[in-house]
């Protein structure tokens, strides 16, 4: 499996973008796919993960209520709507797909991933 994001920009803050991450492969539609960033001079965090029924997602308390993520199997791609942007949204977004694990606590670890994007940047001006 080969992943690549897009819709990389510059947006003032309070304004949108939507990020994809397009898959090659036909088993992409059984991995858990998630968003991470990596904020300039920090480590990479979790954003937003959705598991491979496409219904289940979580959230990092910080994008609660402002990012969604969802995922289109058919086209073996997944999406991140991030509204209401904020500078502190500011990084570099990378998607990554793993097999599914049975708790929230183990989305947190790169490890659990077997399949990453290059990332794409995402600049949110104040």
């Amino acid at each position: 499996v080969q992943l690549v994001e897009s819709g990389e920009g510059l947006v003032q803050a309070g304004g949108s973008l939507r990020l994809s991450c397009t898959a090659s492969g036909r088993t992409f539609s059984r991995y858990m796919v998630a968003w991470f960033r990596r904020p300039p001079g920090a480590e990479r965090e979790l954003v937003a993960l959705i598991r491979s029924n496409g219904r289940d997602d979580y959230y990092v308390d910080s994008v609660k209520g402002r990012f969604t993520i969802s995922r289109d199997n058919a086209r073996n791609t997944v999406y991140l709507q991030m509204n209401s942007l904020k500078p502190e949204d500011t990084g570099v977004y990378y998607c990554a797909a793993g097999p599914e694990v049975p708790s929230s606590r183990y989305f947190y670890q790169e490890t659990r991933y077997d399949y990453w994007g290059p990332g794409t940047q995402v600049t949110v001006s104040s």
